[in-house]
């Protein structure tokens, strides 16, 4: 599986989903990248959403969506030690004692494996392949399901990022090239 620049014109399902996913997650490192701290603590408006906390987020929903629901595997650090009972907005709270770089490596690190989880379940079953989560009902969705979640995912925060990121230092546009 490569990682695609964004989706093709053109192109089959596969290629479609992942060039559509790295695209957003791709935006995501372009508008959160070269920030120090303070910049990843801004927040605009009433909105609590910050950069660094988006990046963690992001961190938790990859590890979360591919580890857990697609495999049934335990999350990793730190995330598998956090009390989610206790603070289940943790990763928006604690993003702003985290540096820039541990913020960035931390989502990176979860691209990471969740690139090497989708392409062990698309050797498993491809698309089709069935997630152990499931709802009450019992179904259980496709890792196509879960791609499509994650593009959502990104879509919606992409757009958080674009406005936090100009208010800070002016930056607008779409992601110039690769990362």
């Amino acid at each position: 599986m490569s990682v695609l620049q964004g989706p093709p014109p053109a192109g089959n399902e596969l290629d479609t989903l992942l060039g559509a996913l790295e695209r957003g997650r791709r935006y995501i490192a372009w508008k959160c990248g070269g920030l120090d701290a303070a910049g990843l603590r801004a927040t605009l408006g009433p909105s609590t959403i910050t950069l660094g906390g988006l990046l963690k987020h992001l961190a938790v929903v990859e590890e979360h969506t591919f580890a857990v629901k697609v495999f049934g595997r335990p999350m990793s650090e730190p995330f598998a030690s956090v009390d989610w009972d206790a603070d289940p907005d943790w990763e928006w709270h604690s993003a702003a004692a985290d540096s820039p770089s541990s913020l960035m490596s931390l989502w990176e690190g979860a691209l990471s494996r969740s690139r090497a989880l989708v392409s062990e379940a698309l050797a498993l079953g491809g698309l089709d392949y069935l997630g152990v989560a499931a709802w009450p009902d019992g179904t259980r969705a496709s890792l196509r399901r879960h791609l499509i979640d994650m593009v959502e995912e990104y879509a919606r925060h992409v757009g958080h990022a674009d406005l936090i990121r100009e208010s800070i230092d002016g930056l607008v546009g779409e992601d110039p090239g690769p990362a």
